[in-house]
Formats: structure tokens, C-alpha cells, sequence
């Protein structure tokens, strides 16, 4: 006679006695590979050797004024990728889990699950040989309550100072400064680091980066304001800030996305954003078809890594054109030819996207003669209303990159608003002073809103009894 299997349903009451959560609603999932837990505020501490994780789990998915801040050994960080497509690198952690009678020990990772029905999803590495899923039966095991956390007080969010670095090369310009300011006028730590005098050790369970030598300490955010020389290495920098569990403004990836023009053109019209229409060629035999690409003279030739207007030319005329073509590949330069949108008048609009709001806009003016309106090329701000699709359009070409903050460069056309380019690190300088919006406190607002609030108890005051003092046991 041989044993019958322990039956699983779609969905169980689960319950980890090591981690102090004694009721968790788990979906029971064959079709994943790997079993993940709800957790916010993930962050390793420890020895080198013996690696923990701490981080605060919310149990119940509809109260999220209930914490349970849980601690257990890191044994291994990798890349998940979830459903959706999308690839995250995970803390991992060993603990045992019970559901119904059965306890036994599972690899579990860390991933923020509150927009999921469950706060725990358990795949099929975790289930053993002896047991099997019934897709039909719902909660096969003893079912839980979520009554077993009313022991546990509800908190109030508080205000907590946040450790905050800048990452730059130039802590004295305006944009640095303001960030600076902004955040300790909230109570916040500031401090400028310079990305390169930053040394990583990589380690997948203990990451560490030094600053001319001393570990740095762990930061709850960073702000990138990495130069376009340094975007490679900054990039770098900002992937081991992450490993540490540190909020980063505008993630690596999105910002080497937005740095590499001809692929964020791509993703832009993928998005169906418009632009002015683009071409890029490598073969100088594709130099005419090129430019009949564009609808042929007057255009614009851009080089990739232009920053604040240098390496773009307006070519007035096809022999022009053909002329700035060849003396660009002669250089070995990358480059990518655009059509000139004449009825812009030398004029465009900054969009200041942070989240998912234009929070401030600026109407640049180029100089009489010139027809770059960049602030660096002596182009004048002044304040702008946009127009609905005008913000639209920013905020969809800002998400299409992945940037939480943005500098949306828009031209006006007959067509539309088409976008010229979208900055990863724009300047604060022209935005601020043009609109009068304090923009660099709405970035520390928004950092603030990604980055979890400390969480008090209620001081509970019994009936005819004095409050306690913090002497009192």
C-alpha cells in the first residue's frame, strides 16, 4: 500500500514560523520556475561570510499600515524574470515553510508583490516529489486567518531622514547644488560622489563600493547626474548601488537607453511617438539615399553622443549635407541624419517630466542665426504653457525609456509635437529660474514617495492609566 500525496490546491494558507509571519495567502503556481515573497526595504547586513537580509513584508494585502520586519541568512542573488517578461536581480533566501500539516525548507526570493493578489507565489521547485496540485480545489490544507496578526499594533507613516548621494563629477554646478539643498531642507543627507573615484567589489551576497578607498555606507536613494563621457562606467557604478538595495532616480539601463540616440529613437517610434522623421546609414555608397530618406535638404545631422548642441549642423543644401555626411564618417563618427522642422523657427519646448507629470515646461529660443535653442548654445528660456498632447507626449516618451525623471526636448510642427530628444540628466538651472517651479524639491518629493517611511506604534493609553514612560518595562 503506498502512501497517498499530499494535495496542494490552487491557492493555500502558508505560514513561516522562522520569519515570524504566521498567515500568508499563497498562489500555487506549476507554470513558475521560482518562489517569491512579498518584501519592501530590502537590505543586507551582516559579515561578508554570513550575509542576512532584513526587509518589511505587509501580510495582508489591503492593509498596508501592517508590518512585519523579517530577517533571515542570504543564500544567493539572481537574475528572476517574472511573467510579464521583465528581469529583476532577487535576494534569495532559505526558510521553512508549513502549509496544513507539512513543513519543510524552500528557496524563496524577495520581490516588492504589492500590486499582486498574493503576497507569495510558490513554484514548482518547491514542491516535492510526494506532493501534487489540484488546479480545481482551493485550499486543500487547514485553512488560516489573518486574525493571527491582531496582536500586532498598526503604525503611522513618519518622516525619516533619508541618506541620499548625488552622483557627479561637478558638485559645485547649479543643478548639484539645488539637489543639495532640496533634500536637506526635508531633513535629508546629501552627499556629492564622485563616479570616478568610486572602486566596486563585485559579490553577488555582500556587494560593497569604495570611495577613494573607504567602503561607502549603504544609501537609501541615488541621484545620477553622470556626464556622457562617464555613462559606461557610471552605469557600473549605479548597477552596484542597486546590488546594496538603494533607490536609484533613474535606473542604469535607463539611462544608457536614452544616451544611445539611435536605439531611443527606436524605442520612441516602437511607442509610436512622434519625431522628426530619422535615417541612419553605415556605408558611405548610402549617402544620397540617405538623405532622400529625410525628404532631402534642409537637414540636420546629429552625432550620437552630442550633448547640449555640439555635433548637431543644419545642412542648408544637398551638397552641404553630402559634405557634413562625409567628413563625419571620414571621423569614424556615429551618426544619424534628421529633417529639418523649418516651422519650429529655431524654437523648442522642455518638458520636466519626473513620475509620470510634466511638473514644469520652457519655451528655448534659439539666438538670431542659430538654430540649436540649447541654453549652452546661447539660447534664451522663457515660460511656456504646452498643450495637452504637448505633455502627453513627454510623459509617454519618458515612461518608453524607463525614466523617472526627464528633459523631453519637443519641437512644434504642423504635425504635432514631435520629440526631439529625451535627457536622462537634465539641468535644474534654466527649468527653475524660467518657470519658477522649485523643481529640485519635487524630485526629493518624489524620492521620498519610492523610498519607505519609517512606521511608529501607537502609543496606547489604557483607561484611568498614565501613559508609559520610556523607563516603564
Amino acid at each position: 500500500m503506498t502512501d497517498e500525496p499530499f494535495v496542494l490546491g490552487w491557492e493555500e494558507w502558508a505560514s513561516f514560523p522562522g520569519l515570524a509571519l504566521p498567515a500568508i495567502k499563497a498562489k500555487i503556481d506549476t507554470g513558475a520556475k521560482t518562489s517569491a515573497l512579498h518584501a519592501v526595504a530590502i537590505e543586507p547586513f551582516g559579515p561578508e561570510d554570513n550575509p542576512q537580509v532584513r526587509f518589511v513584508m505587509h501580510p495582508i494585502p489591503d492593509q498596508p499600515d501592517l508590518e512585519v520586519v523579517c530577517a533571515a541568512p542570504a543564500v544567493d542573488r539572481r537574475e528572476v524574470t517574472s511573467s510579464n517578461g521583465e528581469t529583476e536581480l532577487r535576494w534569495v533566501i532559505e526558510a521553512n515553510v508549513t502549509i496544513g500539516e507539512r513543513t519543510w525548507p524552500i528557496e524563496v526570493t524577495l520581490t516588492n508583490r504589492e500590486s499582486m493578489a498574493y503576497r507569495m507565489l510558490l513554484g514548482r521547485t518547491a514542491i516535492l516529489d510526494d506532493m501534487v496540485v489540484s488546479p480545481t480545489q482551493s485550499c486543500a490544507q487547514k485553512t488560516l486567518s489573518y486574525d493571527l496578526y491582531q496582536h500586532l499594533p498598526r503604525s503611522k507613516p513618519v518622516h525619516r531622514p533619508l541618506r541620499i548621494a548625488i552622483l557627479t563629477r561637478e558638485p559645485k554646478n547649479y543643478s548639484s547644488q539645488r539637489l543639495k539643498e532640496a533634500a536637506e531642507a526635508q531633513g535629508h543627507v546629501a552627499e556629492m560622489i564622485n563616479t570616478a573615484r568610486c572602486t566596486m567589489a563585485i559579490n553577488a551576497l555582500s556587494p560593497a563600493i569604495y570611495y577613494d578607498g573607504r567602503r561607502l555606507p549603504r544609501y537609501d536613494a541615488v541621484i545620477p547626474r553622470i556626464g556622457a563621457s562617464m555613462t559606461n562606467y557610471g552605469m557600473a557604478v549605479l548597477r552596484q548601488f542597486a546590488m546594496t538595495g538603494a533607490y536609484i532616480l533613474n535606473t542604469p539601463e535607463s539611462i544608457g537607453a536614452s544616451r544611445d540616440k539611435l536605439y531611443a529613437h527606436q524605442v520612441l517610434a516602437s511607442a509610436g511617438i512622434g519625431m522628426p522623421t530619422t535615417a541612419f546609414a553605415h556605408s558611405p555608397k548610402d549617402t544620397k539615399n540617405l538623405i532622400e530618406h529625410v525628404g532631402g535638404a534642409p537637414l540636420v545631422v546629429k552625432l550620437l553622443e552630442s550633448t547640449q548642441g555640439r555635433g548637431v549642423i543644419l545642412a542648408e543644401t544637398g551638397k552641404a549635407a553630402e559634405s557634413v555626411i562625409d567628413a563625419f564618417r571620414g571621423l569614424d563618427a556615429n551618426f544619424i541624419v534628421q529633417d529639418f522642422v523649418k516651422e519650429a523657427s529655431g524654437v523648442d519646448i522642455r518638458c520636466f517630466v519626473i513620475g509620470n507629470k510634466v511638473v514644469a515646461a520652457m519655451k528655448r529660443e534659439a539666438q538670431p542665426g542659430e538654430f540649436r535653442s540649447n541654453l549652452h548654445r546661447g539660447g534664451q528660456a522663457s515660460r511656456v504653457r504646452i498643450s495637452k498632447e504637448e505633455r502627453a507626449a513627454a510623459v509617454k516618451a519618458a515612461r518608453a525609456l524607463g525614466l523617472s525623471v526627464a528633459g523631453v526636448d519637443l519641437l512644434r510642427s504642423d504635425e504635432g509635437p514631435k520629440v526631439l530628444e529625451v535627457n536622462s540628466s537634465p539641468g535644474i538651472e534654466g527649468i527653475e529660474k524660467s518657470s519658477g517651479k522649485d523643481v529640485a524639491e519635487i524630485i526629493i518629493d518624489h524620492i521620498e514617495s519610492h523610498v519607505r517611511a519609517l512606521r511608529r506604534p501607537p502609543v496606547r493609553r489604557r483607561k484611568g492609566k498614565a501613559a508609559p514612560t520610556a523607563a516603564s518595562d
